[in-house]
């Protein structure tokens, strides 16, 4: 009968001269960076959509509770963009670090 345990020796060399999967696949490919972009627009944006989205409400007579539920998430979104923009310079500075020849012209 075999020796079906993973103990044994010839499993362990059968499992050694037999790559891995995902060896086969991303051993000599490149590995891609990761996506980092500026993350002030996306917190512009949601007040911005909360704050239409508000006005929207109280123009057309709607609930309280719906356009105050907008104007929260302008108040809520303040903290979060003065925390969009710490992370931005971080990025910036990331980014001066590992890529010294990138830079953005301002067109002004």
């Amino acid at each position: 009968m075999a020796d079906l345990s993973p103990a044994s020796e010839t499993a362990a060399e059968t499992a050694a001269a037999r790559p891995h999967g995902l060896d086969v696949v991303t051993g000599s490919k490149p590995r891609p960076e990761p996506l980092d972009p500026p993350m002030v627009p996306f917190a512009i944006g949601g007040m911005l959509a909360f704050a239409v989205a508000a006005l929207i409400c109280w123009l057309a007579g709607a609930p309280d509770l719906w356009w105050q539920t907008g104007v929260a998430g302008v108040i809520v979104g303040i903290p979060g963009l003065i925390t969009m923009l710490r992370h931005d310079a971080n990025r910036r500075r990331r980014r001066a670090l590992s890529h010294p020849e990138f830079t953005v012209d301002d067109p002004a």
